[in-house]
């Protein structure tokens, strides 16, 4: 079932409710790890509110996660296979963009794989925690997209790729009037030598 289907606060707020509960934070411990007021996170997890890119973003930060591992589905069957029509979807209700996990869930893999599509004109910024061990590869597939990590202004048209720490603020824009379509590969393992 998708994400994108009937009760996904619900969905995200038991997900998270799950996720604290394994790692014995209170709600206010996770409130406070999250940066994110206890009323609000409690709203989610209640399933009272749609939340947004930017605040699932601080929750995993206070859960030691990225946005990905927070839209695995833990209660789907291990495959090998993820056809496009089970992979989980989710739209922020912010940007308006379309956040598509396209790798198998439950192998245990230690790479994700997002296909995110970005509207005309939005934009979404992120305060990236440090998540231990991991980084992402940002892939156009078509469109442009504009990186900001800090001051660092990376345009990235068709076929261009950025690597990406968990590690400083980013923001993402589509500085065009169509959507942009791209990739983010996201490691959860050991950098290589």
């Amino acid at each position: 079932m998708s994400l994108a289907e009937a009760d996904i606060d619900g969905r995200l707020g038991a997900r998270i409710r799950g996720l604290r509960a394994n790692r014995r934070l209170t709600l206010d411990g996770l409130a406070r790890q999250a940066e994110v007021s206890r009323a609000m996170l409690s709203r989610i997890e209640r399933g009272e509110s749609s939340p947004t890119a930017q605040l699932l973003n601080k929750i995993c930060g206070g859960l030691g996660i990225t946005l990905s591992a927070l839209f695995a589905e833990t209660a789907a069957p291990a495959s090998p296979l993820a056809r496009r029509r089970d992979q989980p979807t989710w739209r922020d209700p912010a940007s308006r963009y379309v956040r598509r996990n396209v790798s198998p869930q439950g192998t245990g893999s230690a790479v994700d794989i997002v296909e995110i599509e970005f509207p005309a004109g939005g934009h979404v910024a992120f305060d990236n925690q440090n998540v231990a061990g991991a980084d992402q590869h940002v892939w156009v597939l078509d469109g442009t997209l504009e990186v900001a990590l800090d001051d660092d202004v990376f345009r990235l048209e068709r076929g261009d790729c950025l690597l990406m720490r968990f590690d400083r603020p980013v923001l993402f824009r589509n500085p065009t009037r169509r959507a942009v379509r791209y990739a983010v590969v996201i490691s959860h393992g050991a950098t290589r030598p």
